[in-house]
C-alpha cells in the first residue's frame, strides 16, 4: 500500500474498481461512438458514493478527503475510462461552490451533484482565448436584481450533460483580470443554449460542447462569491485541477506499461516473443523507471495537497512533467505494439490519443513553464 493512502482509501478503491469493471468498462466503447456518457451512469455513480466524495456529508457529499477523489481518478485512468467527467464535476466544479458559494447555493446544488442528479461543468475557454483568462469576452452586466450575460464558450467538458455551469465572465472589462466574476447558470435558463458536440481526436466518450449565452438574465444571488474576484478564485483552485491531471498521467502510464508487457510476451516476431528482444526489454525498463520516478513525485504532491500545502508552482511542475512524460511514454509503448498499436482495437492507441490534450487543458505546457519560471 502506498503511504499516501490509508486503509479507508484502499477499501474505497475496491468499491470503485468494482463499479468501473461492472458499470463502465463493458459499455465504454459504445459511449465513444455516441460521444457522451448516459446520465443514468452519473446517477449510479452517485448512489455508490463516487461523486463529490470530498464534499462534506451535510451537503450531500461523501465526507472524505481528496485521497478518496484521487482513488476515483486513478481507477478510471487505469481502466482507460476517459469518458466519465466525474473528476471535473466532483473535484473542480463542486469545490468552487463549497469554497465560495453562499449557504443557500451550497444547499441548493451540492446535494444534487453528489447524487448524480445534476451534472456540473465550468465554462472558461472561449474561441480565440485559450489559456488567457484575462482575455475572456463574455460579459455580465448588472441590471437591477439580475445580471445579463452574453458570450460564447468552447471545449466545455460535460457541456451536453451539464445541468449547472460555472461561467467565467467580465463584470468590469476595463479592469483586466481584476474585473472577472463567476456565475452559476442552470440548464433551461432562457438564452442559454448548447451547441454542437466537438469532435476530438481522443477522449471520444467525453462529452465536450460549445455553450452560448444570449441575453441570459441571471438572478444576482447566482453570482458565485464576490463580484470581480473571479480571477483570484480561479488561480486558487487551479492547483488541484493540475494535480488531477498529474495523477491521471501517473496511473495511465502504469496501466499501459503493464498492458504492453503482457502484449510483448504474447506477440511473436521472427520466431520469438517480442519481449525477448533486448530493445524491447530495455525500452520497457526505461518506461518503468520513468513511471516510477513520476509516481513518487505525484504522490509527494498529493500528500502535500492533503495537508493543503501544495503550491501553485509544484502543481504546475506536476502537470507539466506528468503530461509531457505521459505523451513520450505512451508513444514508446505504442511503438512496441507495431501496427496494432495504431488501431482502436488495442488500448494503447486510445490512451495515446486521449493523452495528447493533457498537455493543453488545465493550462498548456507553455503556461506551466511560465509559472515555474517566475520562481527562478
Amino acid at each position: 500500500m502506498r503511504t499516501v493512502f490509508n486503509s479507508e482509501h484502499e477499501i474505497f478503491r475496491d468499491q470503485v474498481r468494482r463499479f468501473v469493471a461492472e458499470k463502465i468498462t463493458p459499455f465504454h466503447a459504445a459511449w465513444e461512438n455516441d460521444g457522451v456518457v448516459p446520465r443514468d451512469v452519473w446517477r449510479q455513480a452517485g448512489e455508490m458514493g463516487l461523486l463529490c466524495c470530498n464534499i462534506p456529508e451535510e451537503y450531500g457529499g461523501g465526507g472524505g478527503d481528496f485521497g478518496h477523489s484521487a482513488v476515483v481518478i486513478e481507477e478510471l485512468s487505469r481502466a482507460q475510462a476517459s469518458g466519465p467527467g466525474f473528476s471535473l464535476h466532483s473535484d473542480i466544479v463542486a469545490p468552487y461552490i463549497l469554497r465560495y458559494g453562499s449557504e443557500e447555493q451550497k444547499q441548493k446544488w451540492l446535494p444534487r451533484m453528489g447524487s448524480g442528479e445534476l451534472v456540473g461543468a465550468i465554462a472558461m475557454t472561449e474561441p480565440g482565448t485559450g489559456s488567457d483568462l484575462k482575455a475572456v469576452r463574455t460579459r455580465a452586466v448588472r441590471d437591477g436584481e439580475h445580471y445579463v450575460l452574453n458570450g460564447q464558450k468552447t471545449f466545455i467538458t460535460n457541456g451536453r450533460n451539464a445541468g449547472l455551469v460555472i461561467v467565467v465572465a467580465k463584470t468590469d472589462p476595463e479592469a483586466g483580470r481584476k474585473g472577472i466574476s463567476l456565475f452559476l447558470v442552470e440548464e433551461g435558463t432562457a438564452g442559454f443554449s448548447k451547441g454542437r458536440a466537438i469532435e476530438k481526436i481522443g477522449q471520444h466518450a467525453q462529452d465536450t460542447a460549445e455553450l452560448f449565452f444570449e441575453d441570459v438574465r441571471i438572478p444576482a444571488d447566482q453570482l458565485l462569491g464576490q463580484e470581480n474576484q473571479g480571477f483570484s478564485y480561479l488561480m486558487h483552485e487551479l492547483a488541484q485541477e493540475r494535480l488531477i491531471i498529474a495523477i491521471r498521467a501517473a496511473a495511465t502510464m502504469e496501466a499501459q506499461l503493464d498492458a504492453t508487457i503482457t502484449y510483448t510476451r504474447d506477440r511473436k516476431a521472427f520466431g520469438q516473443a517480442v519481449f525477448d528482444f533486448q530493445n524491447t526489454r530495455f525500452k520497457l525498463a526505461e518506461v518503468k523507471a520513468q513511471a516510477a520516478m513520476f509516481r513518487v513525485f505525484a504522490d509527494h504532491c498529493l500528500a502535500l495537497h492533503l495537508k493543503r500545502e501544495l503550491t501553485p508552482e509544484l502543481a504546475a511542475m506536476a502537470k507539466l512533467m506528468g503530461s509531457e512524460l505521459q505523451s513520450k511514454v505512451l508513444d514508446d509503448l505504442l511503438q512496441l505494439h507495431g501496427g496494432y498499436g495504431y488501431t482502436r482495437e488495442y488500448g494503447i492507441g486510445r490512451a495515446w490519443a486521449d493523452a495528447r490534450v493533457m498537455r493543453i487543458y488545465g493550462g498548456s505546457s507553455e503556461i506551466m513553464k511560465e509559472i515555474i519560471a517566475r520562481t527562478l
